[in-house]
């Protein structure tokens, strides 16, 4: 079996990142440490909100993958999608990441690219 980082491990490399970046990243609602699902809501300049989530992708290797609405309409909207996830998913953490190129970035801090 091969070592992985924790989940808080991995936020906390993606909010560290994010900020000498000159990004920013910002935990919306922590998870379980050890292996909450994380769940990132991503922006570039505060506009064009999109859900991607780490997962299982095509063959069978780690990578993030769309979820959530396809279009979402305004702030209230993500924050309803995450709210409810959250109501079924105690575990999961929620991560909001407002950085140019936001999914490479985020797949390059999680080692999934």
């Amino acid at each position: 079996m091969t070592p992985r980082l924790t989940s808080a491990m991995l936020v906390s490399a993606l909010v560290r990142r994010a900020d000498g970046a000159g990004g920013s990243a910002m935990v919306l609602a922590k998870g379980d440490a050890t292996s909450g699902a994380i769940l990132l809501l991503l922006l570039e300049r505060g506009a064009d909100p999109r859900f991607v989530e780490r997962g299982i992708g095509p063959g069978g290797v780690a990578a993030l993958l769309p979820s959530g609405p396809k279009a979402l309409a305004d702030e209230a909207e993500a924050s309803a999608y995450w709210r409810r996830r959250r109501e079924r998913d105690t575990d999961l953490w929620v991560v909001e990441l407002d950085i140019a190129g936001a999914e490479r970035f985020a797949a390059e801090t999680m080692n999934l690219c």
